[in-house]
């Protein structure tokens, strides 16, 4: 036997070990801890809302926050959302509707978009959440548990209409529609599908979609319907039916690109000044020496980089008092370099705040395309190391 391996510590270590939640921190991070800091502003969350209610009559609105509201805080958004009379909202996955449950009370209506995972039913039912059943496979199992529980079980039922990604067949709607027991002890409180293309307006799959939809749901039994996601919303009435679902729309992202954005910025990302430098002509900056300097530069090291979430390819810049600094190199881990020539000698001193995201600089939609992604990626990146500040609950 190796002696190495074979020689026994003179300290046993724990059999098991905490760890805090993956993602987010065990609590938050205080202002002056952080090295950067994200405003959330719930007030124009609330506004969305209400701007996105006022196109649909008498149409109901749910709220979606996946992925934690987008980032944003999924518990403090529905919140708001719920003082506007929200009261139905979809997450991915069990475990979001489980922790939305318990910040918002028995109330609203909470739906998992991804349907059960099999052999979690009981956990559902337990916090008193909806599915959205997605297969024969689902519903046989929620059609089971409602068995187990003695009394009907709500549900939302999805068709795939031509995405390709989540909800039934039509081979299986059909299966399902001439099975006289296929909707034992299941209360079927929507039929609904997804839009592949409906930021396209002029697409010709939206109204595909929209045909086999109709299709799909004349052969089930009558239940509300729904369909349009946020810029579903902007394809007009007949999207609309009896429930919308806007999610990006929802936290400043514009649900209409090829137009100017109708909704509210809900975000501002400031990050902190480390320290301040003057590179020399021809110095190199940053990974790589991806940038050189070409004469005597004045640069400032700010606390943000990919380890926060800022996509290593968004070749962007930070404002400071409306004074665009560009970014200079790589964008690190940990930090990123801006080009402060612009700024008076002395203007910027260490621990002064440069605004990446928000009012004096660029929106989400901006910065996303400077990644080459979308917005929704760039909000759902942000990650937890920052000091979280909501204004106008």
């Amino acid at each position: 036997m190796n002696d190495i391996s074979s020689r026994k510590s003179s300290k046993s270590l724990p059999q098991t070990v905490a760890l805090p939640q993956a993602g987010a921190p065990s609590e938050p991070i205080s202002e002056s801890a952080a090295g950067a800091i994200l405003t959330i502003d719930l007030c124009a969350v609330r506004e969305n809302y209400r701007r996105l209610k006022a196109r649909l009559g008498g149409v109901g609105c749910a709220g979606v926050v996946k992925a934690d509201g987008y980032g944003i805080g999924a518990a403090l958004v529905a919140a708001a959302l719920m003082a506007e009379g929200c009261n139905i909202f979809f997450v991915a996955h069990l475990a979001g509707g489980i922790l939305l449950r318990k910040a918002l009370g028995s109330d609203p209506a909470i739906y998992v978009l991804n349907g059960i995972p099999p052999g979690a039913e009981t956990e559902a039912v337990a916090a008193g959440l909806c599915t959205v059943l997605n297969s024969a496979s689902q519903l046989a199992a929620w059609r089971e548990m409602a068995g187990r529980v003695g009394h009907k079980l709500p549900a939302a039922l999805q068709v795939d209409s031509g995405m390709s990604r989540l909800g039934m067949t039509p081979a299986e709607v059909k299966a399902i529609a001439h099975d006289p027991q296929g909707f034992d002890g299941v209360e079927l409180t929507f039929v609904m599908s997804h839009l592949a293309c409906a930021d396209e307006p002029e697409q010709p799959a939206n109204e595909r979609q929209r045909l086999e939809f109709e299709r799909l749901r004349r052969m089930l039994p009558e239940a509300p319907a729904s369909l349009a996601n946020s810029s579903g919303i902007f394809l007009g009435q007949r999207y609309h039916y009896d429930l919308v679902r806007p999610g990006a729309a929802l936290y400043g992202i514009n649900p209409t690109p090829a137009k100017d954005n109708p909704m509210l910025p809900v975000v501002r990302l400031q990050a902190k000044v480390i320290q301040m430098r003057i590179l020399e002509a021809g110095a190199g900056v940053g990974y790589g020496h991806t940038f050189h300097a070409k004469a005597p530069l004045a640069a400032a090291t700010i606390s943000l980089g990919y380890g926060d979430g800022w996509h290593r390819r968004a070749a962007s810049a930070a404002w400071f008092e409306n004074i665009r600094l560009p970014f200079i190199g790589r964008v690190s881990m940990d930090s990123i370099i801006l080009d402060i020539s612009a700024l008076p000698p002395g203007r910027l001193k260490a621990g002064d705040l440069v605004e990446l995201i928000g009012p004096s600089s660029q929106t989400v939609d901006q910065v996303a395309g400077q990644a080459g992604t979308i917005g929704y990626e760039v909000l759902t990146s942000l990650g937890h190391r920052f000091h979280r500040r909501y204004v106008n609950g």
